[in-house]
Parts: C-alpha cells; sequence; structure tokens
C-alpha cells in the first residue's frame, strides 16, 4: 500500500522535531544543569508542530477552541510533574512514571470533562501549575553527576522519543474519540525526559530537572491562553506567533531571574 505524505508528514514531523528537542534538553541538563535543560524542554515542543498543521487545515476558531483545551492540559500535566519529582526520590523509573501516568490519566479526564470557560479554567490551571512549581522547589537543587557518555546515547534517545510520539499519535486514532482526547494531550516530553535519564542519572537529579520543567510549564499555559485569546483579533498565524514569543520570554526571564547573582551580604 502506497505512503500517503499528507498523513504521514505531521506525524514524522512532530517525531523528529520533538525527539530533537527531547535530545537536547536532557543533553544540556547533564552538561549545563537542569535548569536550563528544563527551560528548553518545556518550548512548545510538541504542540507547536501540530498547530502549525492544525492552522493549514482549520480556520481561526479552531484554533482558538483548540488553545483553550490545551491550556486544560496543563494542569494534569503539572501533577504528572509533581507526583514524579516525588516518587523519583525513592523508587525507581517504572513506579515512578507510571504512577504520574496514572493521577495525569485521571486529572485529564476530570478537567477536560469540566464545562468552564477560560475565566474559570485560567484560574484553576494556574492555580495548579504554580502550586505544583513552589511544592516541587525543594527538589530542584539536587546536583546532576557525571555520567559517562556513548557514542549511541544520542540516536538511542532520539529513537526511544520518536517511537514514543509515534505510538500516541497512533494509537489515539485506533483507540475511540475518548482515548484519543486523552492521548493527545499525553505529556510526551515530560514522560520521555524521565525514562531517558532515570536511569542514567538517577531519581533525584531527574527530578531536579523535572522541578525547574514545572516553572517552564507555566509559561507554556501563558501560550496557550495566548492562542485562544489572540488568533481570532490578530488571525492564525500572528496568534501562533505571538503565543510562541510569550513562552520563549517567559523561559527567558526565568533564566536571567534564577542565574542572577545574589548580592552578598552587607556586614
Amino acid at each position: 500500500m502506497p505512503f500517503d505524505i499528507p498523513v504521514l508528514l505531521p506525524l514524522l514531523t512532530k517525531m523528529a522535531v520533538t525527539a530533537a528537542f527531547v535530545v537536547t534538553a536532557t543533553a544540556t541538563a547533564e552538561r549545563a544543569g537542569p535548569l536550563l535543560g528544563a527551560m528548553i524542554a518545556t518550548l512548545p515542543v510538541s504542540a507547536g508542530p501540530a498547530y502549525v498543521f492544525l492552522a493549514l487545515d482549520h480556520d481561526a476558531a479552531f484554533i482558538a477552541a483548540s488553545g483553550l483545551s490545551s491550556l486544560k492540559a496543563n494542569a494534569p500535566s503539572g501533577l504528572f510533574g509533581l507526583v514524579f519529582v516525588y516518587l523519583a526520590q525513592s523508587r525507581g523509573v517504572v513506579v515512578s512514571v507510571g504512577t504520574a501516568f496514572l493521577v495525569w490519566a485521571a486529572a485529564t479526564v476530570a478537567i477536560q470533562a469540566a464545562p468552564w470557560g477560560v475565566g474559570t479554567t485560567s484560574a484553576v490551571v494556574f492555580a495548579v501549575m504554580i502550586g505544583c512549581a513552589i511544592l516541587a522547589a525543594p527538589y530542584g537543587r539536587a546536583p546532576i553527576p557525571l555520567a559517562r557518555r556513548r557514542w549511541w546515547d544520542v540516536p538511542v534517545r532520539a529513537m526511544l522519543v520518536a517511537t514514543l510520539v509515534g505510538l500516541v499519535v497512533t494509537g489515539s486514532s485506533r483507540l475511540g474519540a475518548g482515548l484519543t482526547g486523552l492521548l493527545s494531550v499525553f505529556p510526551v516530553v515530560l514522560s520521555s525526559m524521565a525514562m531517558i535519564l532515570q536511569p542514567r542519572l538517577g531519581g533525584p537529579a531527574t527530578a531536579a530537572l523535572m522541578a525547574h520543567a514545572l516553572v517552564g510549564l507555566i509559561g507554556f499555559a501563558a501560550s496557550c491562553l495566548t492562542v485562544h485569546l489572540a488568533v481570532p483579533p490578530l488571525g492564525v498565524w500572528p496568534g501562533l506567533a505571538a503565543a510562541l514569543a510569550v513562552s520563549v520570554a517567559f523561559n527567558l526571564v526565568v533564566l536571567l531571574l534564577r542565574r542572577r547573582p545574589t548580592a552578598p551580604a552587607r556586614r
């Protein structure tokens, strides 16, 4: 059967872009610390290509509505990260990621079913995200241990992430509307980082990266809200550009504030 290029292109693009960013983020975390790696990982890596392809086929109203759905998905992702941070201190990757996934799935079903408008959704999502970031913050100070680099690290990481993206996307199309909606907002970047780094660096170090990522996810949530609010008046492409600018600017501000040297105390 011939390949259907219009169907395969969005999937292959999402697999390639997500894999590239996760590999970059994990390598950066190992070399430059968890903060910079987390800020790279929480850019609109997975959602960005998806919105580009949506914009080619749908009008501004559809894109704006999708932005609201994506905004809702951030609260369960925050809970996923927080549960992982706690469990990774003493549990292995299977228990840590598996339990975080179960919490994420329950929260996703609940929040996606809630008939909230943009005001209530924004209040709930940002309250959850800020709360998760605050609770996880004490775990963000763990050092990243030195790990021996092997020639196959990068291709194996890329293959793992691309396979996970492919399974989520293709599996969602075969499992009915309910599971399709659930898998479409799966935190593929966070889970990929956890599965790659915890066996390599240990639980506390991986949890440190996740703790910083929870801060970056606040900026991603703001970019989803920007899609919902900016696309109708500005148009699809200017609205998406504004959303990307919000996410990048937020993460840059976080980097500048966290890396600003502290003045010595006066005697």
